[in-house]
């Protein structure tokens, strides 16, 4: 019994500005001293019986970080679905069960491991045995939902109530499994307590098992809009390399819901339902999950799914602290010190930095709209932006001049490009480029320097096996990212 896990590395995240940002989402965030969610994410899926690689749906603006996060840690996907703007999860489900039935041996069903890229799991061997029990509910024709056994109150997350336990567990030989009661919107403090009480809650963790024919047949029966949407905008994309891009407009004339209120929150637990004409319809399942399951959906709640110190304080980077408690300091580029703080969050990054009571710090959305109001930067990348090609850091800048450290990754290649406004001079740090600059091709070493007269094509590439690093002094009357004129390039576009 295959398992096709599909990973949603989807939305902004703009609770954890400003590590989180619009073009480097959190997906591609670290929140531990190991790798990115969308990475910590793919690697658990390692010891699962039969999984297959994992299906990535997410914008096309991300594309290129979700391939080489993936890349990195030596685990590519089996594909990368782009969405030309985010519709919520019912929509991406659909696409990703879509490209898998297309994708089907003759004759299966593709059952399908749903996971969000921005979940924290805290035991990855409990978690791989809840998949497993749960896969053969799946396999079985259930609608399996996880739900998180609560620790606390949380006001963070919607809650399921647990029907009767299911009959059919022994059976199949699957483990603890529920019928679904009903889902419970956020609750307020009060009400919270009352359903913990109850021993009857668990928290909606927004991952699922089902087959593929299920989710499409039931989203059909309750929302054939978004059904036939992307039906057709998927029947109309392409494929480029490893990403398959969906028909853009159609995709976007498609309603945006999530994949509770399309679906989950509707069809029937106990026996399911017909529409009428005796037709059996799937049932929903809820299993609960003792894995130590974060949504991480906020820096309060990072604080809470990492380790502390004595202190209770959790501390990453270059960061001293004294006579601070129960505090987050996190630092990417400078020494951060910390005297005398107590329940405060600090996120140090190259351009911006946030300091906020543990208690408030969820209004930190309140500052990411202001910046989008104003149109400041800050909000959209960090000072280091990524490209296929790797990244770029603009170190210094002013009047009519602009510096930059760039490096290449083995292999790659900036595009064969001019442009309008500026010159741009290059001194090779370490590595080789091979330049090319109208009809010449040369190559430099570390040391060595050359110089781009303003409308020169012009192309970087990295022949050696290791990175290339640049410094690129820039000056002109414009410097903005979109002078560039491609002529060619290797990653469309």
């Amino acid at each position: 019994m295959k398992l096709h896990p599909v990973i949603m590395a989807g939305g902004s995240g703009t609770r954890l500005w400003p590590m989180s940002r619009e073009f480097h989402p959190k997906p591609f965030m670290s929140v531990s001293d190991g790798g990115s969610l969308l990475q910590d994410t793919v690697a658990r899926l390692d010891g699962i019986p039969n999984a297959e690689p994992p299906v990535i749906v997410c914008n096309e603006e991300h594309r290129f970080l979700a391939a080489e996060h993936t890349r990195r840690i030596g685990r590519l996907p089996k594909s990368i679905l782009l969405e030309p703007e985010g519709r919520n999860t019912a929509p991406t489900l659909t696409l990703a069960a879509l490209a898998l039935a297309a994708d089907a041996a003759d004759g299966e069903d593709p059952l399908m491991l749903v996971l969000p890229a921005d979940h924290a799991i805290g035991d990855n061997g409990e978690f791989r045995a809840a998949v497993d029990s749960a896969a053969r509910l799946g396999a079985a024709g259930f609608i399996v939902t996880f739900g998180v056994a609560p620790d606390a109150p949380s006001t963070a997350y919607g809650y399921i109530r647990k029907g009767a336990p299911l009959a059919e567990t022994a059976e199949i030989g699957a483990g603890e499994a529920y019928e679904v009661a009903r889902f419970v919107e956020k609750p307020d403090a009060e009400t919270a307590r009352r359903m913990l009480d109850t021993g009857e809650y668990l928290w909606n963790s927004g991952m699922f098992v089902l087959r593929a024919s299920a989710w499409l047949e039931e989203l059909a029966r309750f929302r054939p809009d978004i059904a036939e949407s992307c039906r057709r905008a998927y029947a109309k994309g392409a494929w480029d390399g490893m990403f398959y891009r969906p028909d853009a407009e159609l995709f976007l004339s498609c309603p945006p819901d999530t994949i509770d209120y399309a679906v989950m929150e509707r069809i029937g637990g106990a026996d399911g339902d017909n529409d009428g004409g005796g037709r059996h319809h799937h049932r929903a399942a809820v299993a609960p999950l003792y894995a130590g399951w974060s949504d991480v959906g906020s820096w309060a709640a990072i604080m809470d799914a990492v380790g502390r110190d004595a202190d209770g304080n959790v501390v990453r980077g270059d960061v001293y602290t004294h006579e601070t408690r129960n505090s987050m300091v996190f630092g990417q580029h400078r020494l951060v010190a910390a005297v005398g703080l107590e329940d405060v969050i600090v996120v140090e990054t190259p351009d911006a930095v946030l300091a906020a009571s543990r208690e408030r710090v969820e209004e930190v959305r309140a500052i990411v709209e202001r910046l989008k109001e104003e149109g400041r930067h800050e909000r959209e990348n960090h000072r280091r932006e990524h490209r296929p090609w790797g990244w770029f850091d603009v170190i210094d800048a002013g009047p009519r001049f602009q510096v930059k450290r760039i490096t290449v990754n083995p292999g790659q290649a900036l595009s064969l490009q001019m442009h309008h406004h500026r010159s741009e001079h290059w001194v090779v740090v370490s590595g080789v480029a091979r330049v090319v600059k109208d009809d010449k091709s040369f190559l430099l070493r570390e040391n060595q320097s050359t110089y781009v007269k303003q409308g020169e094509k012009h192309r970087l590439e990295n022949p050696g096996a290791i990175p290339l690093e640049i410094i690129e002094v820039q000056s002109g009357s414009y410097l903005g990212e979109d002078d560039i004129v491609r002529f060619e390039d290797m990653y469309n576009r």
